[in-house]
């Protein structure tokens, strides 16, 4: 029977009393990169070995767990995505990497039977060169802080009594039975935090507008619209810790006075939209949510709602439209959500990393969370690593952190194609995703955070962060980056609509060899104006990996506009057409193909194309059979 909510205490020690029972823990990793890579049959191999070497086996803590037995559970992410599907095994500190299940017997019988360690499943350190056993020996884990996400990867995100067994809802009931509104928001705004969704406007100030505004509905709303490429942050803590997400909001809603909220969630993020359903169901059952919140008389329902995925949805204005059924269209501002917001009542919009830390707040007070990163940055940012670099994942840093440290560090460095360490490799970070900039590296001992990174050009945004080698293309980079932003543009406003796609065009002249000057002159030109003159935020930050190229690689723009040459071999179009006299068989396909008898040789002899009268049509490179031609294609 699900017991009342006014024990929390209670619940916790019974989870406890229970979980003591178990000998030893299975933990897999159960993050959407995991789960694609065959997370739940690994779980499930876990669930029949363990029974068939005779061992108890559990899938939950209760009251029927038997004493000895071992707990095979799932988990939220914990970050360390390529190397997955994870699992760890506790207490002996273990983490087994890329785990299939036919390995998992190995593990049963080495590590569950015999306590010994299967060496071949152990992440291998990619400098040192050296197996680590766990997390503790990883520097990938060493160099975090993980507050945020130091549930995830360990807790069941789907066992609500597990959330309250480590001080869950603790912080949501001394806000609804202790504390009073203004408190709380003093609280917050002494604490100094940021929005973590990449404008960066100081939370406690936002809730105490919402607070002293007259009406008496309000409304809370997470945003969990994360729509920028390469960028998984919030995805990984609604999956992970939907439970402290909640709490967060339970949290907001107190200290504005909001009787309702919703959670935003991208329809493209099921699990996480699954989890977050099942933790409001969980929580509304234990009477943690509902009409009568820790027996307070207080009422807060919530919601999850899924988005169609319109990257312009994470703007607050939009966001709240596509809530009221409208198509998701920015609105100008003022008023502000916090004057009047979903159907015209104040509401506050909170992000999912930045309710995912209220709770933290409250339970070590504003003074502590402070000795965290800078002074006008407080805290932790949790970012996604992608790119050249040996790890990627989900990582979690206190601000003030370097990039250095970042890509060096806990990426474990730059990466060439063929996947080896490049001491000298680092060209640039994109950081912000296609809202951001790019940095280079002068910036590599930047200490991060929401003022610095405004000052060279870059932002946080929402915890997008893809390093670079020196065989990216940077112009290319920004077409990328551009393309998103153009296909995504709501088309509200001019600039924006009509600016990106301009922009786009003046891009592929420079990367397919048809610009002169007066196309960078026209480029740099038009991104200020999208910059200066777009609606909302996400127009007006449109420009940024464009105008930060220009300033940081401009002599790569010039390369392909004056010399029609990408100086990274990327861009096809600007491509010497040559003929790899190792791969060709001088079979005279391609001689005879060519239309414009760019092409000789003799049979069975290499054969050479004259790129004076190559005229890329790509017939030569279709006609080949051996991938021996490059740069014929325009």
């Amino acid at each position: 029977m699900t017991p009342p909510v006014t024990t929390l205490e209670e619940t916790a020690a019974a989870y406890k009393q229970a979980s003591e029972k178990a000998a030893r823990r299975v933990v897999i990793c159960g993050g959407t990169g995991c789960i694609a890579n065959g997370a739940l049959d690994v779980f499930e191999a876990f669930v029949e070995q363990v029974a068939t070497a005779g061992l108890k086996v559990a899938v939950e803590f209760n009251e029927h767990t038997d004493r000895g037995s071992v707990l095979v559970s799932m988990s939220g992410c914990q970050g360390f995505c390529q190397m997955g599907p994870l699992v760890t095994v506790e207490p002996d500190g273990v983490l087994y990497t890329r785990v299939r299940p036919e390995d998992v017997a190995e593990i049963v019988e080495a590590t569950l039977v015999r306590g010994e360690v299967v060496d071949r499943l152990l992440y291998v350190d990619p400098v040192a060169h050296t197996p680590c056993k766990g997390t503790a020996q990883i520097p990938f884990y060493q160099r975090q802080t993980r507050t945020v996400l130091a549930g995830c990867g360990i807790m069941d995100p789907e066992d609500i009594r597990e959330y309250i067994a480590n001080d869950g809802y603790v912080a949501a009931r001394r806000a609804f039975t202790e504390l009073k509104p203004e408190t709380i928001c003093e609280e917050i705004t002494l604490s100094g935090i940021r929005g973590r969704g990449g404008g960066g406007f100081p939370t406690g100030r936002k809730w105490e507008l919402t607070r002293i505004q007259p009406e008496s509905k309000k409304y809370v709303i997470c945003n969990g619209d994360e729509g920028d490429p390469g960028a998984f942050m919030d995805r990984s803590v609604m999956e992970g810790a939907p439970h402290r997400v909640i709490e967060g909001m339970m949290i907001a809603a107190r200290a504005i006075g909001a009787d309702e909220g919703y959670v935003y969630v991208r329809a493209e993020y099921p699990l996480a939209v699954a989890r977050m359903k099942k933790a409001v169901e969980d929580a509304r059952a234990m009477g943690i949510l509902g009409d009568n919140v820790f027996g307070t008389g207080l009422k807060l329902e919530l919601h999850v709602m899924e988005g169609a995925g319109a990257f312009v949805c994470g703007e607050e204005t939009a966001l709240i439209a596509s809530i009221e059924g409208h198509r998701g269209m920015p609105s100008p501002k003022p008023p502000f959500p916090a004057q009047s917001g979903l159907w015209g009542k104040p509401t506050v919009i909170n992000n999912v990393e930045t309710l995912a830390t209220i709770p933290l707040i409250l339970n070590m007070g504003a003074a502590e969370f402070r000795r965290r990163g800078t002074e006008k940055s407080p805290g932790t940012k949790t970012f996604a690593l992608t790119g050249h670099v040996a790890n990627t994942g989900l990582i979690e840093v206190p601000f003030g952190t370097t990039l250095r440290e970042i890509i060096f560090d806990i990426g474990g460095g730059i990466t060439r194609k063929d996947g080896s360490i490049d001491p000298e490799g680092f060209k640039a970070v994109q950081i912000g995703g296609p809202s951001g900039g790019c940095l280079t590296e002068e910036h590599l001992d930047l200490p991060l955070d929401f003022d610095s990174l405004r000052g060279v050009g870059a932002m946080v945004g929402s915890g997008g962060l893809v390093a670079m080698n020196r065989n990216t293309c940077m112009v290319a980079m920004a077409r990328f980056f551009m393309q998103f932003t153009q296909n995504e543009s709501c088309g509200k406003c001019v600039l924006c609509r009509e600016g990106t796609k301009q922009m786009l065009a003046l891009l592929d002249d420079i990367v397919e060899g048809r610009a002169d000057q007066g196309t960078l002159d026209i480029l740099e030109k038009l991104a200020v104006a999208v910059q200066k003159g777009s609606l909302c935020g996400l127009g007006k930050t449109a420009p940024n990996p464009v105008l930060s190229t220009l300033r940081h690689f401009r002599a790569e723009y010039e390369a392909h506009v004056f010399q029609k040459r990408c100086p990274a071999g990327k861009c096809k179009a600007l491509l010497t057409p040559e003929i790899d006299a190792q791969l060709c068989k001088g079979c005279g396909l391609c001689l005879r193909t060519c239309p414009v008898g760019a092409i000789s040789g003799e049979r069975k002899q290499p054969h050479v194309i004259d790129p004076a009268k190559c005229i890329k049509c790509g017939a030569c490179v279709a006609a080949c059979k051996f991938n021996a031609i490059s740069g014929a294609i325009s």
